[in-house]
């Protein structure tokens, strides 16, 4: 047998890592944008025969994006969640809930 390259318990320093890779850091958390500074779009899917309209990328604190949901949700008298930056709503509602966040003054792509 060969001789062991390092012992359990061994102190390789801090600068050892066994790991090259870095940990990624995630933009949306680290910046936090005003509503005229964002450029949202429109997603659609299906979901179990029933269509879902999704709005992203939403630049704000977890707290702020809630807060914005329950609004959103009772002026358009739905249901939706949000997840990451994203926020869902159940029906094909895009038109409507565009015209909601412009008044808010939410920017979209062209």
């Amino acid at each position: 047998m060969g001789k062991a390259l390092f012992e359990m318990g061994a102190k390789f320093g801090d600068e050892w890592n066994s790991d090259n890779k870095q940990p990624s850091e995630k933009e949306t958390a680290e910046q936090i944008k005003e509503p005229a500074k964002h450029q949202l779009h429109f997603a659609k899917e299906k979901r179990n025969g029933k269509t879902v309209t999704i709005v992203k990328p939403f630049y704000l604190k977890k707290a702020d994006l809630q807060s914005l949901l329950k609004i959103l949700k009772k002026k358009l008298g739905t249901g939706g969640t949000a997840k990451e930056a994203s926020l869902e709503f159940q029906g094909d509602i895009a038109e409507v809930l565009r015209n909601h966040l412009e008044t808010m003054e939410y920017k979209f792509k062209k």
